[in-house]
């Protein structure tokens, strides 16, 4: 009997990656083409990342976005353990904590606090047995710095809030009651169990929204904080380059992001990669394991 002969091997031809490449790559020379064309003075744009207002601007926004991620860190995982409290009113409190400042538009939030001072014209902290612990007038205390970074961290920390909320939920009910079941208090139980394991749910959307408060800085510009778009502003209202400046701003705004971006991968390697899924869990079985028994009084 005749062995049969081998089927021939048709290699696949893949038509429409070839299609969509070369439409792709025509565009971007035609966008090459139309950037060379344009009246832009490309060789003054490095120039301008040097001048002295965009470092400021660049500090100034850096600043910004880090102590007001910082706070709206801080402020949300309060708010996300309230919201999950026992207690009704604290419940009802970081609901409506959220519903409000997440509500509102950041540059309106940004505004009020600048405005501050046309309804309170004086801050002031009264003691119990007379005098003041801080009395000032409004004006003083919530400067343009002040009142940007103000609206951005308690927008900020409303979407923290949710973002921790849903990192606690996802930890297993029955991790925290194995935990109190052998004796480990709510902030033992927390720390050691819960929050190692909700960290992998937690960071990717903080890095995310990292990002966007280093854009949203921007904002700040309408109020007089020297950020990056406002310096932007500055240098060509001598020069009247205004699309070479703001070329200039666009490239630190896209250094900083990607540096936020490297920071945030390697943020997310170490906790979200498998190994570390395992070495999570196995942390938080050794701390069940570790912590001390007690004995409870209804034996």
């Amino acid at each position: 009997m005749a062995e049969a002969e081998p089927l021939p091997i048709v290699r696949l031809r893949h038509w429409g990656r070839w299609v969509s490449a070369v439409v792709i790559l025509a565009l971007l020379v035609l966008l090459g083409i139309a950037l060379a064309n344009a009246q832009i003075q490309w060789d003054s744009v490095p120039e301008f990342l040097w001048y002295r207002v965009m470092a400021v601007g660049l500090l100034n926004t850096v600043l910004l976005a880090v102590i007001a991620q910082g706070s709206a860190i801080v402020i949300g995982i309060v708010i996300a353990l309230m919201r999950r409290s026992a207690n009704p009113v604290a419940r009802w409190f970081a609901a409506g904590y959220i519903w409000l400042f997440r509500g509102l538009p950041v540059l309106l939030q940004i505004l009020i606090w600048y405005n501050l001072a046309l309804v309170f014209e004086f801050i002031s902290i009264p003691l119990p047995f007379g005098g003041y612990l801080l009395h000032e007038q409004t004006n003083v205390l919530i400067t343009a710095f002040t009142a940007a970074l103000l609206g951005l961290a308690l927008n900020e920390s409303a979407y923290m809030a949710e973002i921790v909320r849903a990192g606690l939920n996802s930890v297993d009910s029955g991790q925290t009651e194995a935990a109190k079941s052998i004796g480990m208090s709510p902030g033992a139980t927390l720390r050691r169990v819960v929050l190692p394991q909700a960290m992998r749910v937690i960071i990717p959307p903080t890095g995310n929204d990292f990002i966007n408060m280093l854009k949203g800085t921007s904002m700040a510009s309408v109020i007089g904080v020297t950020e990056l778009i406002h310096a932007a502003n500055n240098i060509s209202s001598n020069n009247l380059l205004v699309m070479e400046t703001l070329l200039a701003a666009a490239v630190w705004y896209m250094v900083v992001v990607t540096v936020a971006g490297v920071g945030q991968h390697y943020l997310e390697r170490a906790f979200d990669s498998e190994d570390r899924s395992r070495s999570a869990f196995s942390r938080a079985a050794k701390a069940l394991r570790t912590a001390p028994l007690v004995r409870s009084e209804r034996v």
